[in-house]
């Protein structure tokens, strides 16, 4: 309903208006005032969108009402005059102050009922409008944070963000994911993405006006389904909580209301937004150690990684010997191993710190050797990756099967590593996503078609393109959407379905960032 303020000193003309027209059918809620100040003390504590006021009153006329909501208050309200035929030059004058419209009196319901259309027409297309610049200026802020968080940002972008948030202020990063417990039978790709969307709304709402820091898509991998949010200390101050009050609360309400078993995982605060890739760095391990702790709802990297402590052991000679294993690619030596070193673990009398600086140890190690055979990778993503999908095989969080697991994983990954597979496969893939591009294509079924770690080649694809598999699947699919949008008549919905996007917000979403304006304005260029 839009809120419309009746002001005149006749109380007999605000009746008349009042019934003249079925105003709640039109879609518009009545206050009344009957005089310009009174109107005037109104709009200034309350929400109105339209303004219909005589001219001549007592104590603030209406132009004079109209000239301070427009320089005092500085609100953009529809106003529209009352005016007899003597008073035409006032209402020449109200126009120059930026006046919608003007009723001659005696007023006819028509006439009234023409001016409420045109205001309702008005605030559609000024809502529209507001809508797809909140949407552009989404879209623009995503790409400049994930250049944050790659490291690989410049001054613009730092201009950008300063323009929303003090950049100097301690941050981390924040992920969201759902909890891979989360279904007790398997879901489609599509319900995950519906999950997935459920959790972004509902993050955009606790956030509200912080929002704009919120991010879909965060991994390169179409295996992970999770969101992430730039976390700010002020967030918390404007609440007068801590940041783990702050972060604890988000939590419970986002289970509260999608419904959903998610895991949180905050990253090391930074000082400043030029930090914040180190933050997020350190939410990727988290990622992968998570196979290790004790299941929890949050994880904070600050407490997984107390190491300050006394008697903390590394099982240097077991885990080593673990390395060489998984570097060799033997099943056998590796469970070996892996028993070794849980067995040292006992006798040493194992603590949660203990084991964290263990497999803490263990897994530096193994991005190290695979750093060494290509240091253009990201190993961190690929270690995430592989860890979260050993666990996705079945295996329960926490014990030694896993860890077999995910050697067995790593010592594949690196025995691709040394091949070189990346002759043949990427010219193969990208032929696929030519022909096949409005399917459901995932890195993990064209991995398993051409016998390739899912995550490595995310990873190569990435370092042949210059962007992940997904953003050269998306700039495939808005190629095909412009050229739809260029050359047929079909709805914006159904030129989403026919290149590939279910979800016609989101295609919306895409589009924008990359073509720099909605697909409907697109269409009406050409």
């Amino acid at each position: 309903m839009l809120e419309v303020l009746l002001v005149d000193d006749e109380p007999f003309i605000l009746q008349g208006l009042q019934l003249l027209v079925d105003w709640e059918k039109e879609g518009y809620h009545i206050s009344t005032a009957s005089n310009g100040k009174e109107a005037y003390d109104f709009v200034s504590n309350n929400p109105v969108d339209l303004i219909i006021s005589d001219i001549k009153m007592p104590v603030m006329t209406g132009i004079e009402l109209l000239k301070a909501i427009r320089t005092e208050l500085d609100k953009d309200i529809y106003f529209v005059v009352l005016s007899g035929y003597a008073e035409f030059g006032y209402a020449q004058e109200a126009l120059r102050f930026d006046c919608t419209d003007y009723i001659l009196k005696p007023v006819e319901s028509e006439q009234l009922l023409s001016i409420l259309r045109k205001v309702s027409a008005l605030n559609q297309a000024k809502t529209s409008r507001t809508k797809d610049g909140i949407r552009k200026e989404k879209a623009y802020m995503e790409r400049t944070l994930m250049h944050l968080l790659s490291g690989k940002y410049d001054v613009n972008d730092l201009e950008y963000v300063s323009q929303k948030t003090n950049i100097d202020e301690e941050k981390c990063y924040v992920e969201i994911q759902l909890d891979e417990q989360n279904p007790a039978e398997d879901f489609s790709d599509d319900d995950k993405k519906a999950m997935l969307a459920k959790l972004y709304t509902s993050a955009c709402d606790y956030l509200k006006d912080d929002s704009i820091f919120c991010i879909r898509d965060i991994s390169d991998s179409e295996q992970v389904y999770d969101i992430g949010f730039v976390y700010s200390e002020s967030m918390a101050q404007r609440l007068q909580l801590t940041a783990k009050e702050y972060l604890i609360r988000f939590l419970e309400y986002m289970e509260a209301n999608t419904n959903l078993a998610i895991t949180v995982l905050v990253g090391k605060p930074v000082t400043g937004i030029r930090n914040i890739s180190k933050s997020y760095g350190t939410a990727n391990m988290l990622h992968s150690l998570q196979g290790f702790r004790d299941k929890k709802n949050i994880y904070f990297y600050e407490e997984e990684y107390k190491v300050g402590e006394t008697g903390l052991i590394i099982c240097k000679k077991q885990l080593d010997a673990l390395i060489t294993a998984i570097e060799r690619g033997e099943h056998v030596e590796i469970r070996k191993c892996v028993e070794d070193f849980y067995e040292e673990m006992q006798k040493t009398g194992v603590t949660g710190s203990t084991m964290n600086l263990n497999i803490n140890y263990l897994l530096f190690q193994l991005i190290h050797l695979a750093s060494e055979l290509d240091s253009e990778v990201n190993q961190e993503e690929i270690l995430r990756i592989i860890s979260e999908t050993t666990s996705e095989e079945g295996i329960r969080r926490g014990g030694r099967t896993h860890l077999c697991r995910m050697s067995y994983a790593y010592g594949e990954y690196l025995a691709q590593l040394r091949k070189n597979v990346s002759r043949g496969v990427l010219g193969d893939v990208e032929e696929e996503i030519k022909k096949n591009y409005a399917s459901n294509l995932t890195l993990k079924d064209l991995s398993e078609k051409y016998y390739v770690n899912s995550a490595y080649l995310g990873q190569l694809f990435r370092k042949k393109y210059g962007c992940s598999f997904k953003d050269y699947l998306n700039k495939k699919r808005i190629e095909e959407a412009a050229k739809l949008l260029r050359k047929t008549d079909m709805k914006i919905y159904e030129v989403a379905e026919s290149v590939g996007y279910k979800d016609a917000d989101y295609f919306v979403n895409k589009f924008i960032e990359a073509m720099g304006c909605t697909p409907t304005k697109y269409k009406k260029n050409f």
